[in-house]
């Protein structure tokens, strides 16, 4: 049975011509409006009826890059080396470029659902999806079956610094390996001498998060040092300079004698340098920090930070590429790529 855009309207409760308004985007809408007339085209696999319908499996012009934040030079580094990739090799079905947009979801699950339906209602040409996922099996389960249906529908499908998703929707998938940076991280400061150790991790909802403080307690867990402490010496925050200034500051008050602090990314760990400067201690004189992710003022911060450098720009060329289909899916559709220790003058021996 046909759907119809009386059908869309009332799953979701509007006019008719609400509908007509969010698809062709040619009306102001209130955003949850929009996303509940969305949901509902989803939900009911709702294609335009005429001519359109005849284009619906065709793709367009268009590729998108999902961001979690376009503001975090994680992301901005690996959607401007993935746009310019595209540019580079994309063609469009005029001999010209394809159209690059990057979508900044801000985080939110139910805003990367609706910016991949935005896609699919213009049949992009491919979609190239960055960052940590959200570790929660319903979300997972809705991402899946959107990622299938934009790939059924002739939208190539790229994942970039992400975990593998399950099902064969994605053509490709660059998965940093997050866990085993983490533990060569913790395993340099153990080697230092180090055993009072505190973790400022991230939200504990994101998959990125959960790699990283798992490869952190791997190292302390073959150092013997897993006891009561690891979870006590452990604090989950915002990938934020705020987050990581808190956060060390409450690792602080737990254990004042901690002689290194490690930092889900090199962000956090500014806060984290923040916060033990304010308390009177140097680094690493007093106390050792240490990042992830080799962003590009981590070099020059002072005390350079020791990292560990993902190539975030690499990366991103390659999904590129990917998505254009210039380059050949890695064996399997999976590639991890490893992280690179970069010991700088933030970390040493603890004293005495």
């Amino acid at each position: 049975m046909t759907v119809t855009l009386a059908d869309v309207a009332a799953r979701a409760r509007v006019s008719p011509a609400t509908v007509s308004r969010v698809l062709n985007g040619n009306y102001p809408v209130a955003a949850t409006t929009r996303e509940r007339v969305l949901r509902a085209v989803d939900e009911l696999d709702y294609v335009l009826n005429g001519p359109a319908s005849a284009l619906a499996a065709a793709t367009s012009d268009l590729v998108g890059i999902l961001v979690n934040d376009i503001a975090d030079p994680f992301f901005g580094i690996m959607a401007g080396a993935a746009q310019s990739a595209i540019g580079d090799t994309g063609t469009g079905r005029a001999g010209g470029e394809k159209l690059a947009v990057v979508c900044n979801t801000g985080g939110s699950p139910e805003r990367e659902l609706t910016y991949l339906t935005l896609l699919q209602r213009q049949r992009a040409a491919a979609v190239v999806v960055t960052g940590g996922a959200l570790v929660d099996p319903a979300h997972i389960a809705a991402l899946t079956a959107k990622l299938t249906k934009l790939g059924d529908a002739g939208t190539r499908v790229v994942l970039c610094g992400r975990p593998p998703m399950p099902g064969d929707a994605v053509a490709a998938t660059l998965a940093f390996d997050n866990r085993g940076g983490a533990r060569s991280l913790t395993e340099h400061l153990l080697s230092l001498g180090h055993r009072r150790i505190g973790y400022v991790a991230g939200p504990v909802e994101r998959s990125t998060t959960r790699d990283r403080l798992d490869g952190h307690r791997d190292a302390m867990t073959a150092a013997g040092l897993d006891g009561p402490d690891a979870d006590r010496l452990t604090v989950h925050g915002r990938y934020t300079r705020a987050s990581g200034y808190d956060a060390t500051r409450e690792l602080l008050a737990r254990d004042p004698s901690l002689t290194a602090v490690v930092a889900a990314n090199d962000t956090v760990a500014l806060g984290a340098c923040a916060a033990l400067r304010e308390a009177g201690l140097r680094i690493p004189d007093d106390v050792s920090v240490a990042g992830f992710d080799d962003l590009p003022f981590s070099i020059d911060a002072v005390p350079s930070l020791t990292t560990v450098r993902l190539p975030l720009h690499e990366a991103g060329v390659r999904a590129g590429r990917l998505a254009m289909g210039a380059d050949t899916p890695p064996p399997g559709g999976v590639a991890t790529i490893p992280g690179e220790l970069m010991v700088r003058a933030s970390t040493a021996p603890p004293r005495g």
